[in-house]
C-alpha cells in the first residue's frame, strides 16, 4: 500500500486517529491531573515554584500526542482491553500520557541546546524564564537564569515521567514486566540526543558525505524514531501481555521502526521547507541550526563544488537571513535531496504497512495503526 494514496486522516467529518476513543482529551485531562498534585506538592515548598507548574502547563498543553497514541494502540493490538479488568482502561491512559512528560524533558532541554527562541509559537521554556527574570529585575544575568531554569525543568519532567508512569494503577507485575522497555527507551532518547549534539559540533563534513548519511541515519533513529514509535508500541504490549518478548512485540517492532524513521524525516522536511505558521518555530531554523540531518548529509553526498560551499558557509550560521534559507534550500531541492527524502519516507511507510498487515495483532489496533502512519508521514506540523 502506498501511503500517498491513503485517505487523510483528518478529512473533513473525519476524527484524526489521535482523537480515537477520545484519546487526545484523555491524556490531557490525565496530565492536568497529574500536574495539579504535583502543585500541590510544589506549593507547600515555596511560592516561587508556581511559575514552574505554570510553565509546565502551558509547554504540556499542545503537541501532536502521537506517543500516547502509539502507547495505547500497542496496548490494544496485544489484547489488553480483552485480557484486562475494565478499570485497566484509566491505567493505560494515564500510563501514556506519562510519555509526554518525556517528551517535554527532551524539547525543553533540545531548545536549550539549540538555541532556539520559540516552540509551538510560544517562548521556549529557557526563554520563558530569561523574562521572568527581567521582569523581576532580578541580580545576574537572564540568560543564565533562563539556561538554568530550563535544564532544572527538563530534569523534573523527566523524573515525573518515571512517577507518572509507575503510580498509573496498573497491575504492578505488568508494570515491572515493561520497565525494560520503558527504560531502554529513555536511554536511547538521551543517547540519540547526545549523538545529534556531536554531529552539530563536527558540522558538514563534505568530504565523507557517506560518513555523515550514515551518522544522521543513527541519529533519527535513536533520538525520535525508537522513542516515538516503536518503544511505545512494544511498550504498550507489555503492559498488556506481561512480557518484552513474543511475536506481538516482535512485529510492532518491524512495523514501528520504519514508521519512526519516516515520521523524523517528515519533521526533517518541515524544519527546513516549513510554514511557520503551522510549525510554530522560525523558518529554516534547523538550518541556522546546523542540524546534520539526512537531507542535509544527501544533498552534500551529491552537490557540486560550489553547491558544497553554499552548503558550508549557511548551515549552523545564526545570523542566516531569508535570502540564506532559500539558498539553502534550493541547493538541497537542486541536488535531488528533497525528493529523495520524500521518497524514502513513502518507502518507509510502505514497508511500516507491510508489517502492520502480518502482524499478528486485533484488527481494531491493525485499522487505528494504519491511521497512525498516515497521520505521522503526511502531517503538515
Amino acid at each position: 500500500m502506498n501511503h500517498a494514496h491513503a485517505r487523510e486522516p483528518d478529512e473533513p467529518g473525519r476524527a484524526s486517529p489521535v482523537d480515537r476513543c477520545g484519546l487526545r482529551a484523555r491524556v490531557s485531562a490525565e496530565l492536568a491531573a497529574f500536574l495539579d498534585g504535583q502543585e500541590a506538592l510544589l506549593d507547600k515548598i515555596s511560592a516561587d515554584l508556581a511559575p514552574v507548574v505554570a510553565a509546565l502547563r502551558d509547554f504540556l498543553d499542545g503537541g501532536k500526542r502521537m506517543r500516547p497514541a502509539f502507547c495505547y494502540w500497542g496496548w490494544q493490538a496485544a489484547g489488553g482491553a480483552q485480557t484486562q479488568a475494565t478499570d485497566a482502561e484509566p491505567a493505560i491512559v494515564r500510563a501514556a500520557a506519562a510519555l509526554e512528560l518525556l517528551q517535554a524533558s527532551a524539547l525543553i532541554h533540545d531548545d536549550y541546546m539549540d538555541g532556539s527562541d520559540t516552540r509551538r509559537g510560544a517562548p521556549a521554556i529557557h526563554r520563558r524564564f530569561e523574562a521572568l527574570h527581567r521582569r523581576g529585575g532580578w541580580a545576574g544575568e537572564p540568560e543564565r537564569f533562563g539556561a538554568a531554569a530550563a535544564i532544572l525543568l527538563g530534569d523534573i519532567t523527566l523524573t515525573w515521567c518515571d512517577e507518572m508512569f509507575t503510580r498509573c494503577g496498573l497491575d504492578a507485575a505488568r508494570i515491572h514486566a515493561a520497565r525494560p522497555v520503558f527504560d531502554l527507551m529513555r536511554s536511547e532518547v538521551m543517547a540519540g540526543q547526545y549523538l545529534d549534539v556531536v554531529a552539530q559540533a563536527r558540522g558538514l563534513s563534505v568530504s565523507t558525505p557517506r560518513d555523515a548519511l550514515a551518522r544522521a541515519r543513527t541519529v533519527i533513529r535513536y533520538k525520535s524514531a525508537k522513542y516515538t514509535v516503536e518503544r511505545p508500541l512494544q511498550l504498550g504490549a507489555a503492559l498488556a501481555s506481561g512480557t518484552t518478548e513474543g511475536p506481538v512485540s516482535a512485529a510492532l517492532s518491524r512495523f514501528g521502526l520504519p514508521l519512526g524513521e519516516a515520521f523524523q524525516l517528515r519533521d526533517d522536511l518541515l524544519g527546513v521547507f516549513g510554514d511557520p505558521a503551522a510549525t510554530g518555530k522560525p523558518a529554516g531554523d534547523d538550518l541556522r541550526e546546523g542540524k546534520q540531518t539526512v537531507l542535509v548529509a544527501l544533498a552534500a553526498q551529491r552537490a557540486t563544488a560550489a553547491q558544497a560551499e553554499i552548503l558550508r558557509s549557511g548551515l549552523g550560521d545564526p545570523a542566516l537571513d531569508e535570502a540564506g534559507v532559500e539558498r539553502l534550500r534550493s541547493v538541497i531541492t537542486r541536488t535531488g535531496a528533497l525528493g529523495e527524502v520524500e521518497a524514502r519516507i513513502a518507502g518507509l511507510t510502505d514497508t511500516a504497512l507491510a508489517a502492520l498487515a502480518a502482524a499478528p495483532i486485533t484488527a481494531r489496533a491493525r485499522e487505528v495503526l494504519a491511521e497512525l502512519a498516515v497521520a505521522a508521514t503526511s502531517r503538515k506540523v
